[in-house]
């Protein structure tokens, strides 16, 4: 919205500051961080009020985790109303990858507000049917896959483009809206799987979308993808824009989720921002770089997935308890240890991620 600020500069004052996406990225996580401080004790004080017993504790979960037992949920609210506002201000609001972030964000955290909304009203763990929340994700990712395949170049359009081997492009023809899909899907869930310590999720979630947002504004300029000998996409730059203010909205969060929590992401936070990563990464051609940057997310997906199969086959189970994270808890790690490991791991996986930007 600020954007159209520029209309009123000659070319060499204030307002052209506007024009330059790393200024105006500055500006969404500014504006984002202050909405997570100034608007998270009123939603903490209305969630603690509205929802009573908070949500519920599974009563087959770490013995740790019943001291958790009244503590809100729905946090995601916030991080989800300060990304969207500050994205709101500060992006070109004429760019179709910003609006097909947003609407993953929005459609997957509509989906999780009313599977918390269920968990909290009936104070049981199921929440909304599985196969609904499946169904309906793949209805958005869908609708994304192929809102992202009509912006993107012609040269790229169905194509799967590869880490590292920068001139080889896969024809997915009618397997991309699937592929596309899989990725989308796949890192909602698997988000929402790794939520479940006391600020575990949204660090790796920040470091992600941070190293997503960077991989964005180098694909979306001519001068670094001929650099970096990447794939141009033209207009992917403003998404750097989006994870900015989710890097803002996320710290702000993070001041009231650190141990221990006085709210939980929840469900509308975690497919939220799992739904965005996969968006981001499906609108930059870098659906195989996320599997790095978000390696971790990947391990907990796959150790549930472990975990159901081998008991099923054996009627043993490969790990204490699944996620992975909840593994290590059995085993007498403290909760701030896994935390901070897990998070080290994603700053290292990112990095890695980077890496794949190699100059020629």
């Amino acid at each position: 919205m600020l954007y159209w600020l520029t209309a009123l500069s000659d070319g060499g004052d204030f307002f052209n500051l506007f024009r330059y996406i790393t200024f105006r990225a500055g500006g969404a996580f500014l504006t984002a961080l202050l909405f997570g401080f100034l608007f998270g004790p009123p939603l903490i004080n209305v969630l603690r009020k509205r929802q009573g017993k908070g949500q519920p504790i599974r009563d087959d979960g770490p013995e740790a985790h019943l001291s958790k037992a009244g503590t809100p949920t729905m946090g995601g609210l916030l991080i989800v109303g300060a990304l969207v506002t500050a994205t709101a201000l500060w992006a070109r609001l004429d760019n179709p990858f910003v609006w097909l972030v947003l609407f993953v964000t929005l459609a997957f955290g509509a989906i999780g507000f009313a599977d918390d909304y269920a968990k909290v009203s009936k104070q049981n763990t199921k929440g909304v049917p599985g196969k609904l929340r499946l169904g309906l994700g793949i209805l958005i990712a869908v609708v994304a896959a192929l809102w992202a395949a009509w912006n993107h170049p012609a040269d790229l359009q169905n194509q799967l483009a590869l880490p590292v081997f920068k001139d080889t492009l896969i024809n997915l023809g009618l397997f991309y809206v699937p592929f596309s899909v899989c990725v989308i899907v796949g890192s909602a869930n698997a988000v929402n799987l790794t939520d479940g310590l006391d600020g575990l999720a949204i660090m790796p979630v920040m470091i992600a979308a941070t190293t997503l947002g960077i991989i964005a504004y180098a694909v979306g300029r001519t001068d670094f993808t001929e650099y970096l000998d990447v794939h141009y996409v033209p207009g992917t730059g403003e998404i750097l824009i989006f994870t900015a203010a989710l890097f803002g909205g996320g710290l702000g969060f993070l001041w009231y989720n650190a141990p221990p929590a006085a709210v939980f992401m929840g469900d509308t936070g975690s497919l939220a921002l799992g739904g965005a990563l996969g968006a981001i990464a499906v609108a930059t051609k870098h659906e195989l770089v996320l599997a790095i940057v978000g390696g971790l997310f990947v391990v907990e997906a796959l150790s549930v997935i472990i975990q159901v199969l081998y008991f099923k086959r054996t009627g043993r189970r490969v790990f204490l308890m699944a996620p992975i994270h909840h593994h290590y808890e059995k085993k007498g790690w403290a909760e701030p240890t896994i935390v901070i490991r897990f998070w080290i791991i994603s700053l290292i996986l990112a990095m890695i991620g980077l890496a794949t930007l190699k100059v020629r």
